[in-house]
């Protein structure tokens, strides 16, 4: 019977801190509801249709790339 390797989990102490500090006022890092091992960004309250907030960071993928 084969051991199972540990699973990383992700924490706030993976995530940049120019990340944290771009983060909008009402939106947080939590751990993702989708995968337990990863963080995800939920908002803290209603998040208004339209709403921009920046300055975005990173690679921009296509919606055939997520």
């Amino acid at each position: 019977n084969a051991a199972e390797s540990p699973v990383a989990v992700e924490s706030l102490d993976d995530v940049p801190e120019h990340v944290l500090r771009g983060l909008p006022e009402d939106v947080r890092l939590f751990p993702s509801a989708v995968d337990k091992t990863r963080l995800g960004v939920w908002a803290t309250k209603s998040i208004l249709k339209g709403k921009k907030f920046g300055p975005f960071v990173g690679d921009k993928k296509k919606r055939s790339q997520v």
